[in-house]
């Protein structure tokens, strides 16, 4: 581990650790982390108590959107709570690939991505909760998580992080190909 990660590593445990001990002395914050859902109800939280928890083991700072030399699949502003923008970035007669940058979106409350196309996924940065049709709970993906989702396997997505957003790279190609 270099060192810049394990200061990194070693400040977010100090940032827990006091968040922590406020929590046990201020029974209302107690009660309010208690309330949270999930992760990022947590970060939020703590964030309006000045403790820097969010980021992930082997995250490095959001790049600040704006021109470069060299394009890198995770600069860019990210897209307003609840939406994501798509990219392509190459295709072909029967494929394309794509850079999805999504900020809280889910999908629709009644529906399910039931597509003719092959996809296969791959988490970039933060991270997203997918639900298959044919399967009882949701798949929690993180960082490197990648999936092969067959044509009309029905999914949904249920959670993608809040801004800086989560980055997926995704190829979809269509059995023609």
């Amino acid at each position: 581990m270099a060192e810049a990660q394990l200061q990194q590593f070693l400040n977010k445990i100090e940032q827990l650790n006091a968040f922590v001990a406020l929590s046990e002395a201020q029974p209302a914050l107690r009660q309010a982390l208690r309330d949270c859902s999930n992760h990022h109800d947590v970060v939020q939280l703590a964030a309006q108590f000045g403790f820097d928890i969010g980021r992930r083991w082997g995250d490095s700072p959001a790049k600040p959107a704006g021109p470069s030399d060299q394009p890198n699949l995770l600069r860019g502003a990210c897209p307003a709570a609840g939406q994501e923008h798509t990219e392509v970035l190459a295709s072909g007669q029967h494929w394309r690939l794509e850079r999805i940058h999504s900020c809280q979106a889910i999908s629709p409350a009644q529906g399910w991505y039931d597509q003719a196309e092959s996809e296969w996924v791959l988490l970039l940065r933060g991270s997203a909760t997918l639900h298959f049709e044919d399967e009882g709970q949701p798949r929690d993906l993180c960082v490197g998580d990648a999936l092969l989702i067959a044509p009309h396997r029905r999914h949904r997505v249920t959670a993608t992080d809040p801004d800086p957003g989560t980055v997926w790279l995704a190829l979809f190609w269509s059995a023609d190909a």
